[in-house]
C-alpha cells in the first residue's frame, strides 16, 4: 500500500469517527427531548388561574372636550397554580386596563414571581394614565357611564411565564389574561369597588397560555 492510499485511509477513519459522534450525539439530544416532552404530557401542565378581586377607582375624568382621560385604578389580582408536580415563573407581566377596547392606563409590570405547587400569589398594583388621548366618541360613553355610576372596564395581563417541571425549567410562553369587571364610580358601589353579580367581589379572569 502507498503512502498515498494509507493517506486516504486515514481521512476515511476520521470523517467516520466524526459522523458516528455526531449521530450519537444527536440521538442522545432526542432522546432527552423526548423524554422531556414525555413527561410533560403526562403531568399535563394546567394554566394558572387568575380571579380580580378588587378594583378600586381613584380617578377617571375626561378633559374638555372630552378627548383626554386620566385615570387612577388600584386593582387587587390573585392568580393560583393548579398543577401538583409542576411551578410555574412569571418572568414578566405587564398589567393595565381597557375602555371599549382601548388601553387607557399606563402598563404597571409586577414584581418576578415564583409560584409551587398549589401556591397562591396575591399583586395590588396601581394602574394610572395621565391625559391619555381617546377616541372623540369614547368621551360621550364615560360621559354616560359616570352619570350611570358604572363603567365597565377590563384589567389585562401580557406577561411571560415558564413551566417548571423538577430540575427542568421550559422555554417562556406567553400568558395573555383578560379580567372584565363593572366598577362604580361616585361611591355608588361598595366605596368604588368592583361589584360581580350583586354583592361578591369575585371576577374570574380569561387566561390564555
Amino acid at each position: 500500500m502507498t503512502e498515498k492510499d494509507c493517506g486516504h485511509h486515514v481521512d476515511d477513519e476520521r470523517h467516520n469517527l466524526q459522523r458516528c459522534l455526531i449521530t450519537a450525539l444527536i440521538a442522545f439530544v432526542t432522546l432527552i427531548l423526548f423524554t422531556i416532552l414525555l413527561i410533560f404530557l403526562i403531568l399535563r401542565p394546567t394554566k394558572p388561574h387568575f380571579i380580580l378581586q378588587d378594583a378600586t377607582v381613584y380617578a377617571f375624568n375626561t378633559s374638555t372636550p372630552f378627548n383626554f382621560l386620566t385615570t387612577n385604578i388600584q386593582i387587587t389580582i390573585a392568580s393560583r397554580n393548579p398543577n401538583d408536580k409542576i411551578g410555574i415563573y412569571y418572568d414578566k407581566l405587564d398589567v393595565y386596563t381597557t375602555y371599549h377596547g382601548q388601553q387607557v392606563t399606563l402598563p404597571t409590570l409586577l414584581p418576578q414571581t415564583y409560584q409551587g405547587h398549589k401556591d397562591v400569589s396575591i399583586w395590588s398594583p396601581f394602574v394610572y394614565g395621565n391625559n391619555v388621548p381617546i377616541a372623540p366618541y369614547l368621551g360621550n360613553a364615560i360621559s354616560q357611564d359616570i352619570m350611570f355610576g358604572t363603567i365597565l372596564l377590563n384589567v389585562r395581563i401580557d406577561g411571560r411565564v415558564r413551566w417548571k417541571v423538577g430540575s427542568f425549567i421550559s422555554s417562556k410562553y406567553h400568558l395573555y389574561v383578560n379580567c372584565p369587571a363593572y366598577v362604580g364610580i361616585g361611591g355608588k358601589f361598595l366605596g368604588n369597588s368592583v361589584v360581580v353579580g350583586k354583592y361578591q367581589l369575585v371576577q374570574n379572569c380569561h387566561v390564555d397560555v
